[in-house]
């Protein structure tokens, strides 16, 4: 019987072995499949991140995003040999618990060259504090995954060239920083990931509202849906215990703002489309603009398609330039999509009725001055604000998997603008940032009242309307 029961014991042993040794292996080829974590792993960013709830599957990436960078077997980038990375926790004690947990999950012992430990015992690593692990490489080098706690303060960043940081939960910012100028040197990389519990911090601005417009920013949000190993009844149960502001950023991981967004119903991962297309001639509409002179005047290009879903499909958006170089501009987009004119050559667009007014020369109105130019701006738009809120969320509103508005990834300010407009007092926005907004609002209040009737699809437009719908499911497939 001893004998027996010393064989099971070393039976599970040996599986015990093979099923951490086969972590990657499943993580990478598992029947189920976490379509966010593998959109993370192929985007070609040097600045990604991941806003995920608790146990949405975040960490999971930054772990096996290091894994791979450090063993040189990453499936969808170009891989080196002798890999420097820094991990980076809030503490230690978090450093221990989370991300090196994480990392010693999808490492296989024989990959493991070296430990040096902060404190505790190499035969007992779980339960110690790891300062790096020595990984061998499939080149023969050995790489070095150091770990890193903000606690240490920005000083204990400084000196080192890295190939890639793994920020696990938010930095502050210096930290953030000074890791950005270690990876300058080998043109490293940065990867976040995060549950947002801390407000609207430089995180939200520079990545999420990317307000400096850095092409390398990549980021998404990651849910409790999201994650295929996640049972339902266990969402539920979750759900349940918590209230809707814990919902916001546990659940979905979205920002809490102090003051409600006007627009939470936006989606850049639905609303905006990955691919833009051109659009058949007969979806054009009109241009909708709010002018400015000083401040920035907003324009774009609105389309609709045979079911009246609207797209945005351009954008032009500067301040301080008089009428002239607006008209300018709008003509030569105008141009580039091959847009549409009037009976008498005129690009037909919509205007905030302000635009009546006189200038200071006291001559012509602005409206008048676009005329000039060979625009015919329409004043006649319904300004309502609260109304015009309400439409435009309608708009929004996602039914059986999708929305009535799409906005092209071109149009960069009108989504910055749908993801940081916010209530001030009462029932009325924040006056900021909404030129856009306004101007959006304008062309959903008045597109109603200017849409020409509806008339039979020809065979030419069923079959436009058949490849285009064809392309798309090509495309999201």
């Amino acid at each position: 019987m001893r004998e027996i029961i010393e064989r099971l014991l070393e039976i599970e042993k040996e599986q015990q072995k093979r099923q951490k040794e086969d972590t990657l292996a499943r993580y990478n080829t598992g029947e189920k499949v976490h379509l966010k974590q593998l959109a993370f792993h192929k985007c070609q960013k040097k600045n990604r991140w991941v806003f995920g709830g608790n146990r949405s599957g975040k960490t999971e990436c930054g772990a096996v995003e290091s894994v791979y960078m450090a063993r040189g077997i990453h499936p969808y980038r170009q891989n080196k040999d002798n890999v420097f990375g820094w991990v980076v926790s809030l503490s230690q004690q978090v450093q221990r618990d989370v991300a090196q947990a994480k990392i010693l999950h999808y490492l296989k012992e024989s990959w493991i060259e070296d430990v040096t430990m902060l404190s505790g015992k190499k035969d007992s690593l779980k339960h110690g504090i790891i300062d790096q692990i020595h990984v061998r490489n499939v080149f023969g080098g050995i790489s070095v995954i150091g770990f890193k706690s903000c606690d240490q303060g920005r000083e204990k960043f400084q000196g080192s060239s890295l190939d890639f940081v793994w920020f696990d939960e938010e930095p502050p910012k210096d930290v953030y920083d000074e890791c950005r100028m270690r990876v300058v040197d080998k043109r490293g990389e940065i990867f976040g990931t995060m549950t947002p519990l801390k407000g609207l911090t430089f995180i939200h601005d520079e990545i999420y509202l990317n307000i400096h417009k850095n092409k390398e920013v990549w980021y998404e949000f990651m849910e409790w849906d999201d994650n295929p190993y996640l049972d339902k009844e266990e969402i539920e149960n979750l759900t349940a215990s918590l209230s809707q502001d814990q919902l916001e950023s546990r659940k979905y991981g979205r920002f809490k703002h102090n003051s409600g967004l006007v627009y939470p119903e936006f989606d850049e991962n639905v609303h905006v489309l990955k691919e833009p297309f051109n659009p058949p001639k007969e979806w054009q509409d009109v241009i909708s603009i709010d002018p400015g002179l000083n401040n920035p005047l907003s324009a774009h290009w609105y389309c609709v398609d045979y079911d009246d879903n609207v797209y945005v499909v351009a954008e032009h958006y500067q301040a301080g330039k008089d009428i002239g170089y607006h008209a300018d501009r709008i003509k030569e987009i105008s141009r580039s999509l091959g847009w549409h004119k009037d009976s008498n050559g005129l690009i037909n667009a919509l205007i905030d009725s302000a635009a009546n007014q006189r200038t200071l020369s006291g001559t012509k109105s602005v409206t008048e001055l676009f005329y000039d130019f060979g625009i015919n701006a329409n004043p006649k738009v319904n300004k309502d604000t609260f109304s015009g809120i309400q439409r435009v969320k309608q708009y929004l509103k996602i039914k059986d998997g999708k929305p009535k508005i799409y906005i092209f990834p071109t149009c960069v300010n009108l989504i910055k603008e749908l993801k940081s407009y916010r209530w001030g007092d009462g029932d009325s926005p924040q006056k900021k940032d909404d030129h856009s907004l306004d101007e959006l609002r304008y062309y959903l209040m008045t597109k109603p009242e200017n849409a020409p009737p509806k008339k039979p699809k020809t065979e030419i437009q069923k079959d436009k309307e058949r490849l285009f719908r064809k392309i798309m499911n090509e495309r999201k497939n």
